[in-house]
């Protein structure tokens, strides 16, 4: 997953078993389609490239079954780990913060929630009759990705809607060797939790 044209639009589908949603580039191109198995322990997330699921490009492993603290592997159709997501316990309990490492587990970028009021907006309001059915539209939550240093490097956030659920990647600056393939996996595997959240 690189040279990709941005932005990237993750549509969910509705109203099915398996949470699953496709992903789509600037021009409406499938980039990948990503499916969830429902009804398992640990979370085990396959990235095709398209919806037809006949050409797998990834899979997503959790290390345990409790996603405190847990670390979700990156691995390519061959087996070999690309990289993988750790979400930041008990600092995302509040804020979301997840942390993204390279195949040597070296830390690269940081998804970091911009305002969590948003979510607790959404959660509180989405409870009262009538009002509830306006908050996708209101209440949208934005994640930076930084690097260490500071440097932003994507911005991910959810598309104001009424009844789908859907959320666009906007590069904003270079990527580096091997970056945006993790970036792109780890945003994947960070909405599937996030939408669990909340």
């Amino acid at each position: 997953m690189k040279n990709l044209n941005y932005p990237l639009t993750l549509k969910f589908k509705v109203a099915v078993i398996n949470p699953q949603f496709s992903v789509a580039d600037e021009m409406e191109r499938p980039v990948a389609f990503v499916k969830q198995k429902a009804f398992k322990l640990k979370e085990d997330i396959s990235v095709y490239k398209s919806a037809e699921q006949s050409n797998l490009l990834y899979k997503i492993k959790a290390d345990r079954w409790l996603d405190y603290n847990a670390s979700y592997s990156f691995l390519d159709s061959s087996g070999k780990e690309s990289g993988r997501l750790v979400r930041k316990g008990a600092r995302s309990l509040w804020k979301a913060e997840y942390e993204l490492y390279d195949e040597n587990g070296k830390q690269d970028l940081l998804i970091q929630e911009d305002n969590p009021w948003v979510r607790v907006a959404d959660n509180f309001l989405g409870e009262i009759p009538f009002l509830g059915l306006l908050t996708g539209y209101l209440f949208n939550p934005t994640y930076n990705i930084t690097r260490p240093d500071g440097t932003q490097v994507a911005t991910f956030r959810k598309k104001p809607d009424l009844v789908s659920r859907a959320f666009t990647l906007e590069k904003n600056a270079a990527f580096e060797e091997g970056e945006e393939t993790r970036l792109v996996l780890g945003v994947m595997m960070m909405v599937f939790l996030e939408r669990a959240r909340g």
